[in-house]
């Protein structure tokens, strides 16, 4: 069970010092977007990037969970996590974003993505077990040069019943799970207890059908027979009737 980091994106951005809406208009005229930078016990800074390669790091995913460099045109570079975005309502196309300035020392929440390997020669999935990710994702406090950006499981020495639990897999220094608890992460399940559950049902659903079948048949026939004895039974009473009485 392993971890992995990866080396952080750059994003270009310049100090703005025009605000409102004229100006949040012009700067995205230009292929810009507005956005702000903020730092605990730090005045906000307001700056423009550009939305082409903002786009772009957003589409790769998890962009609120990785850290960002922010290269300031003055020179200075800023490691920031993205806090939040606005989108055009028609389009979807970000107008806005926040960023969180964060030091060596800045605990932070961030998910990080569950990665599966080796189900191509896991034992319990060659014997027609069932793989179960229990977690897509999980909640971790730790500080910005540990984040990962995936949990790796390897479940090839897994078999039918097994489960990988959050104290199975080996973390880095300065990353803890939110969850306290040794949750399950992942699981191998069996498919005879599935398939044992669905027969019985099928069964006991063709047996009622081809016993409400018969009786349905012997119905009818109870029926037809009741229309001759009827007409006996008339026959009967006109012949006791006196000639000339009907």
């Amino acid at each position: 069970m392993t971890t992995a980091t990866k080396t952080l994106a750059t994003l270009p951005a310049s100090v703005r010092k025009d605000h409102g809406k004229g100006a949040a208009r012009a700067l995205r005229r230009d292929g810009k977007i507005p956005g702000i930078l903020y730092g605990k016990g730090q005045t906000p800074v307001s700056i423009a990037l550009p939305l082409k390669e903002v786009s772009l790091e957003y589409a790769r995913g998890r962009f609120r969970s990785r850290l960002i460099n922010i290269k300031l045109d003055d020179g200075k570079t800023v490691q920031a996590l993205p806090k939040d975005l606005q989108f055009h309502p028609v389009t979807d196309i970000i107008e806005h974003v926040d960023f969180i300035k964060v030091d060596a020392s800045t605990k932070l929440n961030v998910m990080v993505p569950v990665k599966i390997s080796g189900q191509e020669k896991s034992v319990g999935l060659k014997r027609g077990g069932v793989l179960n990710i229990v977690r897509h994702e999980i909640e971790f406090l730790c500080v910005p040069d540990a984040i990962p950006t995936h949990i790796e499981i390897n479940v090839q020495a897994l078999d039918i019943g097994s489960s990988v639990h959050i104290n199975d897999i080996t973390l880095p220094k300065g990353i803890t799970p939110v969850i306290k608890r040794n949750f399950t992460v992942a699981t191998i399940a069996g498919r005879r207890a599935e398939e044992e559950e669905v027969k019985p049902v099928a069964a006991d659903a063709t047996a009622a059908a081809g016993a409400a079948a018969p009786a349905a048949g012997a119905a009818a026939p109870a029926a037809g027979a009741a229309a001759p004895a009827a007409a006996g039974a008339a026959k009967k009473d006109d012949a006791k009737k006196p000639e000339g009485k009907k």
